[in-house]
Protein backbone atom coordinates (compact mmCIF):
# COMPACT_ATOMS: atom_id res chain seq x y z
CA UNK A 1 0.00 0.00 0.00
CA UNK A 2 1.36 3.38 -1.01
CA UNK A 3 0.56 6.45 1.08
CA UNK A 4 1.27 10.14 0.68
CA UNK A 5 1.75 12.08 3.90
CA UNK A 6 1.72 15.88 3.72
CA UNK A 7 2.41 17.33 7.17
CA UNK A 8 4.17 20.58 8.04
CA UNK A 9 5.23 19.43 11.53
CA UNK A 10 8.56 17.61 11.04
CA UNK A 11 8.35 15.51 14.19
CA UNK A 12 4.78 14.36 13.51
CA UNK A 13 5.51 13.66 9.82
CA UNK A 14 8.62 11.63 10.57
CA UNK A 15 7.08 9.71 13.45
CA UNK A 16 3.92 8.83 11.48
CA UNK A 17 6.03 7.87 8.48
CA UNK A 18 8.18 5.59 10.64
CA UNK A 19 5.12 4.05 12.33
CA UNK A 20 3.29 3.43 9.03
CA UNK A 21 6.45 2.08 7.42
CA UNK A 22 6.77 -0.40 10.30
CA UNK A 23 3.23 -1.57 9.49
CA UNK A 24 4.19 -2.33 5.88
CA UNK A 25 3.09 0.86 4.14
CA UNK A 26 5.25 2.68 1.62
CA UNK A 27 5.16 6.36 2.61
CA UNK A 28 6.04 9.38 0.46
CA UNK A 29 6.30 12.36 2.81
CA UNK A 30 6.16 16.07 2.10
CA UNK A 31 6.28 19.17 4.30
CA UNK A 32 4.11 21.30 2.00
CA UNK A 33 1.00 20.99 -0.11
CA UNK A 34 2.51 22.12 -3.41
CA UNK A 35 5.06 19.28 -3.61
CA UNK A 36 2.52 16.77 -2.31
CA UNK A 37 0.00 17.76 -4.97
CA UNK A 38 2.63 17.42 -7.71
CA UNK A 39 3.32 13.88 -6.46
CA UNK A 40 -0.41 13.07 -6.45
CA UNK A 41 -0.64 14.22 -10.07
CA UNK A 42 2.11 11.83 -11.17
CA UNK A 43 1.80 8.81 -8.85
CA UNK A 44 -1.00 6.57 -7.67
CA UNK A 45 -1.60 6.42 -3.95
CA UNK A 46 -3.89 4.16 -1.94
CA UNK A 47 -4.55 6.85 0.64
CA UNK A 48 -3.79 10.55 1.16
CA UNK A 49 -2.96 11.93 4.61
CA UNK A 50 -2.75 15.71 4.83
CA UNK A 51 -2.42 18.48 7.36
CA UNK A 52 -5.02 21.18 6.87
CA UNK A 53 -2.61 24.08 7.53
CA UNK A 54 0.36 24.02 5.16
CA UNK A 55 2.21 26.73 3.29
CA UNK A 56 1.38 27.23 -0.38
CA UNK A 57 -1.43 24.78 -0.95
CA UNK A 58 -3.26 23.73 2.20
CA UNK A 59 -4.97 20.41 2.89
CA UNK A 60 -8.41 21.72 2.00
CA UNK A 61 -7.21 23.05 -1.37
CA UNK A 62 -5.39 19.79 -2.05
CA UNK A 63 -8.49 17.74 -1.23
CA UNK A 64 -10.67 19.91 -3.43
CA UNK A 65 -8.21 19.64 -6.33
CA UNK A 66 -8.00 15.85 -6.01
CA UNK A 67 -11.80 15.55 -6.02
CA UNK A 68 -12.81 18.17 -8.60
CA UNK A 69 -9.89 18.44 -11.05
CA UNK A 70 -8.21 15.03 -10.89
CA UNK A 71 -11.53 13.27 -10.17
CA UNK A 72 -9.73 10.76 -7.92
CA UNK A 73 -11.67 8.85 -5.29
CA UNK A 74 -8.54 8.05 -3.27
CA UNK A 75 -9.42 8.06 0.45
CA UNK A 76 -8.30 11.30 2.14
CA UNK A 77 -7.72 11.85 5.85
CA UNK A 78 -7.23 15.43 7.05
CA UNK A 79 -5.35 16.34 10.26
CA UNK A 80 -5.73 19.64 12.07
CA UNK A 81 -4.98 21.31 15.35
CA UNK A 82 -8.08 23.47 14.87
CA UNK A 83 -10.93 22.50 17.15
CA UNK A 84 -13.47 24.50 15.17
CA UNK A 85 -16.47 22.35 14.22
CA UNK A 86 -16.99 24.26 10.95
CA UNK A 87 -13.50 23.24 9.77
CA UNK A 88 -14.43 19.59 10.20
CA UNK A 89 -17.74 20.06 8.38
CA UNK A 90 -16.03 21.94 5.55
CA UNK A 91 -13.50 19.10 5.21
CA UNK A 92 -16.29 16.60 4.64
CA UNK A 93 -18.10 18.95 2.25
CA UNK A 94 -15.09 19.11 -0.09
CA UNK A 95 -14.56 15.37 -0.12
CA UNK A 96 -12.42 14.28 2.85
CA UNK A 97 -13.25 10.79 4.10
CA UNK A 98 -11.95 11.25 7.64
CA UNK A 99 -10.94 14.10 9.93
CA UNK A 100 -8.51 13.53 12.80
CA UNK A 101 -7.72 16.23 15.37
CA UNK A 102 -4.12 16.68 16.50
CA UNK A 103 -2.33 15.29 18.32
CA UNK A 104 -2.77 12.33 15.96
CA UNK A 105 -2.77 8.93 17.62
CA UNK A 106 -0.91 6.51 15.30
CA UNK A 107 -3.10 3.62 16.49
CA UNK A 108 -6.34 5.53 15.75
CA UNK A 109 -4.96 6.65 12.39
CA UNK A 110 -4.14 3.04 11.46
CA UNK A 111 -7.65 1.85 12.37
CA UNK A 112 -9.27 4.60 10.30
CA UNK A 113 -6.94 3.99 7.37
CA UNK A 114 -7.67 0.26 7.38
CA UNK A 115 -11.41 0.96 7.53
CA UNK A 116 -11.20 3.24 4.49
CA UNK A 117 -8.97 0.84 2.56
CA UNK A 118 -11.42 -2.03 3.18
CA UNK A 119 -14.28 0.12 1.86
CA UNK A 120 -12.34 0.83 -1.34
CA UNK A 121 -11.27 -2.79 -1.93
Amino acid sequence: MKIILAEVNDLLRKSLSFFLGSKGFEVDQFDNGKDALEAIKTHEYDIILTDINMPGINGMEMTQYVRTVLKHQTPIIIFTSSNIEQTELDSFDIGANEFIPKPVSPAVLLVRMNKLLKQVN
